[in-house]
């Protein structure tokens, strides 16, 4: 008989586990990828790196070819970090978006790291920001997990509770344009989505949050998406949500859009108890003071929108903003901003049709058929997009 050495069985095992870990990902990994991200050691014959940041610093550093599109591949794992995407032309994609996670939990009243009174505000609390052009995201999770519920479960006396709950997912930054989410799932609380860039195409996958959770002045379409709304204990007037906060500038002619979506809650969200959206003017400086944009008309539109239950029969809500003299004053969604909605169909999709102000919103057959992909995107159709 003969007797095989301990190191020889060993060594066996060792190139079967690496040949198991070489062939999953090579069965899951795009045949043009330049950069791949895994929290397993591999032998792979391209740049490899265990984190995300680390392998966008590499493309940044090498993309010396303008017109090149990289890829990189997410190995299935969660990422906890906070990642900035510069660079233009680049395709991140993970393994699937139930297996590939990146997450963060930064919120915008934590003070930063280096200055104990200064916070992060909204606009740096991102897990994901995006700031170049022709960027692809597909079949990936981002969650900013910030814990709004457990903070908000806290007596207002209770010195461990903290303001400043906005906590963004996904951001789109103003000098962004022509981003491409495909079967991408943002999820957060307050603020999940900021929308700042100048082209968005969302399609398929999923947006949840419950306040203001898709946000901004840029233009986005969204097709075919699930709009999930999440549980709040606290609200006002009746309302616990809002799903859109528009603050696009009155020159764009289109702002956030979405066909054939779904609105869709988490259990627990009651009938009737969030709204389709509210006008956004964020303060902005002016040669006169600080007070909310005048330009900032937001603008939100439904085609073809399946409604369940929670949607409120008002459809809109109103919302605060600082007057040129200092003042609070309410903004009014049926005159101070441009929402529509066209065939809302489901349990929310009923209200009042002998209210005047909700007329007004309902296009007709007439005015939906302007609101095509190609319009909205002026053009523009992502390689490879059906």
């Amino acid at each position: 008989m003969v007797v095989t050495k301990p190191y020889t069985l060993l060594l066996r095992t060792y190139v079967l586990v690496i040949t198991m870990l070489l062939s999953r990902i090579s069965l899951a990994m795009p045949v043009n990828t330049d950069v791949l991200v895994s929290q397993h050691v591999t032998n792979a014959s391209i740049p490899h790196f265990d984190t995300v940041s680390q392998a966008i610093a590499f493309v940044e550093s090498h993309s010396v070819h303008a017109d090149k599109i990289w890829t990189i591949f997410v190995e299935e794992g969660t990422y906890r970090e906070r990642v900035v995407i510069n660079a233009s032309n680049l395709r991140l994609i993970g393994a699937s978006r139930d297996q590939t996670t990146i997450v963060f939990n930064r919120y915008a009243g934590q003070t930063t790291l280096d200055r104990s009174s200064e916070t992060w505000g909204t606009g740096r609390t991102a897990t994901v920001e995006v700031k170049g052009k022709n960027v692809t995201l597909e079949d990936i999770t981002i969650t900013n997990d910030f814990d709004y519920p457990g903070n908000e479960a806290k007596a207002k006396e209770d010195p461990t509770r903290v303001s400043g709950t906005q906590a963004v997912a996904l951001k789109a930054d103003v000098h962004s344009d022509q981003l491409f989410l495909n079967n991408v799932a943002l999820w957060g609380y307050q603020d999940t989505l900021y929308l700042k860039g100048n082209r968005t195409l969302m399609q398929g996958g999923v947006v949840a949050g419950h306040i203001d959770f898709i946000f901004g002045e840029g233009t986005a379409l969204f097709e075919d998406v699930s709009i999930v709304s999440r549980v709040r204990r606290s609200g006002d007037n009746g309302l616990t949500g809002y799903i859109t906060a528009p603050s696009t500038h009155l020159q764009r002619p289109y702002g956030l859009t979405f066909i054939n979506c779904r609105l869709e809650r988490e259990p627990g969200v009651e009938n009737n108890s969030v709204a389709l959206g509210r006008p956004w003017h964020p303060t902005t400086t002016f040669s006169n003071g600080r007070y909310a944009n005048p330009f900032s008309v937001g603008k939100a539109t439904f085609i073809n929108t399946n409604m369940a239950g929670h949607i409120s029969q008002e459809r809109w809500a109103s919302m605060a903003g600082t007057s040129p003299s200092g003042t609070k004053v309410l903004f009014n969604p049926h005159t101070e901003a441009r929402f529509a909605e066209y065939n809302s169909h489901g349990e929310g999709s009923a209200y009042d049709v002998n209210s005047p102000e909700l007329e007004s919103h309902r296009l007709n057959e007439e005015l939906a058929s302007f609101y095509t992909k190609k319009a909205i995107l002026a053009g523009w159709q992502p390689i490879g997009m059906k």
